[in-house]
């Protein structure tokens, strides 16, 4: 396993903004994903939601974990934390989410300040808790710290 590297001002900007443009891809499956659900099925919001952000989850998780947080942390532990954030925000905003469409609110319009907030959310789970103490531990960080 490689040192920890501290962070420095600069290089968590450019976390943010990698984690942001990987996030974005993730936000497109999430929203595909829900829009094919919207279209091709009756389900409701609520299940629509789990769906899509759970697939969503997966990817994110892949990409920054590896390309944004460089973590070689172990992947097992590291889903129970992201887990652990899902359990109460999937939960929360499916309820409030079918709360909104039972009173006509459009699908969409709900999903859109979800997926903002899961972002948000996201990032400082995964930073703060998630990948703490083992950033710029994988061979990424390595080949990097070494040229």
């Amino acid at each position: 396993m490689a040192k920890k590297v501290p962070l420095k001002s600069k290089e968590s900007l450019i976390q943010a903004v990698k984690f942001t443009l990987l996030s974005l891809s993730a936000g497109l499956i999430e929203a595909g994903s829900f829009v094919v659900l919207e279209r091709l099925t009756s389900l409701s919001y609520d299940l629509k939601h789990v769906i899509s952000i759970i697939l969503s989850v997966l990817w994110n998780f892949t990409l920054n974990r590896r390309y944004t947080f460089k973590s070689a942390n172990n992947v097992p532990v590291a889903m129970i934390k992201v887990a652990l954030f899902y359990v109460v925000f999937i939960p929360v905003t499916a309820w409030l989410g079918q709360i909104a469409s039972n009173n006509n609110i459009n699908d969409y319009l709900i999903k859109i300040p979800t997926m903002l907030l899961n972002f948000v959310g996201e990032f400082l789970w995964w930073k703060l808790v998630v990948f703490r103490g083992s950033e710029n531990t994988n061979k990424l960080a390595d080949k990097k710290a070494t040229h």
